[in-house]
């Protein structure tokens, strides 16, 4: 049979390498200036576009879209047409995947500096945004469908199962999660609201991780690791089990986010149950991994790939051991809400995806480039250093994390609280320090990368469009005498994505939708009262300057938490008080305390001036506060700190459209219900002897409004259960 002629198009993929590079300084340079703004608050220099809950937004949004989504796609437009026989299908569908990529993640940028954000973990870019990412992706799977069926090979590899899956679960996720309703062109409400928005949304968090940090990146496993070793893959049966359970089991994982939480228990436990068996895909994928690289142990000494495939791919497993671990809820009761769980997802971050990214880029340069790495030496190097870097990571955390729990639960003799929360927080700075030194020891191995890769692409040529030839698919199929089963799904890409479509689906029906019909389980709310004009405009203000990354809003059933956030009426959270939350606001950590009984707490003047005080210069009110001071929200910083009203009325008219019982008398007369609240505010402030000069039109007076809105719903109704 004549061979038929054919390039490979390997402008692409340098492109989406080099941005992955780029990006990947980006990310670590933006995520160490975090860390030390944990330990040394003077680096938020005061400018609202530098502070911590602004930056780390794009932080996260870097690291995961920009540094690993370039890489995957990388990785995919060099392993595909490959493994397909066939170049891309389009060119041009290839460079507005590229430049459509990286406007995204330039807007991300601009747009979370701006604090515009729907506050959702891995989900916080706006309306516009979220649209041009859903064009984009179409686009992306376009062209990798379209390759697909012009292929000359006609079994499709494991990892081209692995593309297919995150190409459909995330194309999910992200419409579900993102149904929301625009009221301008930078502001959205959820449509979801409370438990219904917090399952949403932890659905899609956990399988943002599943579906974008690890399914695609084990396609590139599946890939690259058999190509560095030129040796196959493992086990195929156990390549096929892994694909399967993995993506079934993965989608029902999200409620053990919510554990303890107002989610109703049914829910929690499934997520709890569903994690458990996460265990057994997960390891069969590691040891698919490391037992492919049997034979090859005595190169690993020498080759700096093989060294990031190896740790990367233990650092996979432990990450995938550790998180099931996290969903019991004897060891959730310890570690949720503490700095054990950054430590959890970066030993994934930086070890499962940085260090398989690594591997891949001083695998591919070489290639693209025809030549060879300029400095094995110098890979290695970064190799040592980049492990050292997730050790000082990830291990000061873990102990961070037991002790922020231990402290935080420690009663006396008389049965009080031994330690305040400040007390946790001025313990565990040292550990800070040993964190921030970490993520540089990482930066600066990426940073020895970038001089390898640019010392090798200069001694070589790109070889833009590589020759290949191959052999047209025939146009019948003869089955061989016993074949595996299997192979009739790998024959059919539209039965395989159809497939993986309706597997992925189940987990989330079964969980989204008896939640969504039921209201999160609320049935009584009527003590519930929604935001007024001027609680609703702090509530955004509150969302704009990402307070919720730090603070969350969840009072547990534990009597710690209960003595400790609610000192009058000893009330956990009750899932009917969310029930007007678009979005809900319950927060992933508590870098500083829970706010959901703020309220209560601090009411009347006092609280007002407290409030004030505390946002102004967080140190004068609570010495050894690390929490950034926020003068822009004061017009006596002499900016202009006076609330945009513009929109007031349309997100009224927004969240009654969602069912917050807004009457359209109140609508109507938004504007004076407003100014009303606000003045008796501003009087309150202007009453105490050290405050003077408040204008009831300042940002501070709608933000202290909302806070003070915060838990105040409970004392209405003594009798109100979690239902």
């Amino acid at each position: 049979m004549e061979l038929e002629k054919f390039h490979y198009d390997n402008r692409i993929v340098r492109d989406f390498t080099f941005a992955t590079i780029v990006w990947a300084i980006v990310a670590f340079l933006v995520g160490i200036t975090i860390a030390s703004q944990l330990f040394a608050p003077s680096l938020n220099a005061n400018l609202e576009f530098l502070t911590f809950g602004r930056l780390r937004a794009i932080h996260t949004n870097a690291a995961i879209f920009a540094f690993v989504g370039n890489a995957i796609f990388a990785g995919v437009y060099y392993s595909l047409p490959r493994l397909l026989k066939t170049p891309m299908a389009s060119k041009t569908l290839s460079k507005i995947h590229f430049w459509g990529w990286q406007l995204i993640i330039l807007l991300a940028a601009v747009t979370l500096a701006m604090g515009l954000t729907s506050s959702k973990e891995y989900a916080e870019l706006e309306w516009p945004i979220d649209i041009l990412i859903t064009l984009i992706w179409v686009v992306f799977g376009v062209n990798m469908f379209w390759t697909i069926l012009k292929r000359r090979e006609r079994h499709l590899y494991v990892a081209i199962w692995f593309y297919i899956a995150t190409w459909v679960t995330v194309a999910v996720l992200h419409i579900v999660n993102n149904l929301e309703v625009p009221v301008g062109m930078w502001k959205s409400y959820s449509v979801f609201a409370g438990v219904q928005d917090a399952l949403v949304q932890w659905w899609y968090g956990h399988n943002a991780v599943a579906f974008f940090l690890t399914t695609p990146v084990l396609g590139l496993m599946y890939y690259f690791v058999p190509k560095a070793v030129n040796r196959p893959v493992y086990s195929y049966r156990l390549s096929i089990i892994h694909f399967w359970a993995l993506i079934f089991i993965y989608i029902w994982a999200g409620p053990h986010h919510l554990l303890y939480t107002s989610l109703p228990d049914w829910a929690q436990s499934l997520g709890t149950v569903f994690s458990i068996m996460l265990i057994a895909p997960s390891w069969g994928g590691m040891l698919n991994g490391l037992l492919t690289m049997r034979g090859a142990w005595d190169r690993v000494r020498d080759s700096a790939i093989l060294k990031f495939f190896v740790v990367a791919i233990t650092a996979y497993g432990m990450a995938t051991l550790e998180g099931p671990l996290l969903s019991l809820k004897n060891v959730n009761a310890i570690a949720h809400f503490t700095d054990w769980i950054p430590a959890h997802v970066h030993v994934g971050t930086l070890g499962w995806n940085g260090f398989i990214i690594f591997g891949m880029i001083y695998y591919l340069i070489p290639k693209l480039y025809k030549t060879k790495l300029y400095s094995e030496s110098l890979a290695n190097t970064h190799f040592w250093i980049g492990t050292l870097g997730i050790l000082f990571w990830a291990i000061p955390m873990y102990i961070a994390g037991f002790t922020q729990s231990l402290m935080w639960k420690q009663f006396d003799a008389d049965g009080g609280l031994v330690y305040n929360f400040l007390d946790t927080v001025t313990e565990i700075m040292p550990f800070y320090i040993m964190r921030a030194i970490g993520g540089t020891l990482y930066l600066i191995g990426a940073l020895l990368m970038v001089v390898n890769v640019w010392k090798t692409v200069a001694t070589g040529k790109l070889e833009a469009n590589e020759e290949a030839e191959a052999a047209p698919l025939p146009k019948e199929y003869k089955k061989h005498k016993g074949e595996y089963w299997h192979r009739w799904i790998e024959r059919r890409p539209v039965q395989l994505l159809i497939f993986s479509t309706v597997v992925i689906l189940i987990g989330g029906l079964v969980e989204l939708v008896p939640t969504i019909l039921s209201k999160g389980g609320v049935e009584n709310h009527d003590y519930v009262k929604p935001y007024t004009a001027l609680e609703l405009e702090g509530r955004d203000l509150y969302i704009r300057e990402g307070c919720n990354a730090c603070h969350s809003q969840m009072v547990r059933p534990f009597r710690s938490e209960v003595v400790r956030y609610s000192t009058v009426s000893q009330e956990y959270s009750k899932a009917s008080e969310f029930v007007y939350d678009h979005p809900f606001l319950w927060g992933s950590k508590r870098t500083g305390p829970d706010l959901h009984r703020i309220g209560e707490r601090m009411p009347g003047a006092s609280g007002a001036a407290w409030h004030y005080n505390h946002m102004w210069d967080p140190a004068a009110t609570s010495p050894g506060s690390i929490m950034p001071r926020y003068p822009w929200l004061f017009s006596l910083s002499g900016n202009d700190a006076t609330l945009d009203r513009s929109q007031t009325k349309a997100k009224l008219e927004a969240m009654q459209g969602l069912g917050v019982p807004y009457t359209d008398e109140y609508i109507e007369n938004w504007e004076a219900e407003m100014d009303a609240q606000a003045n008796e505010i501003a009087e309150m402030l202007n009453s105490d002897a050290n405050i003077d000069g408040v204008g009831a039109e300042e940002e501070i007076v709608a933000l202290i409004a909302y806070l003070q809105k915060l838990g105040t719903d409970i004392s209405r109704d003594e009798t109100a259960t979690n239902e």
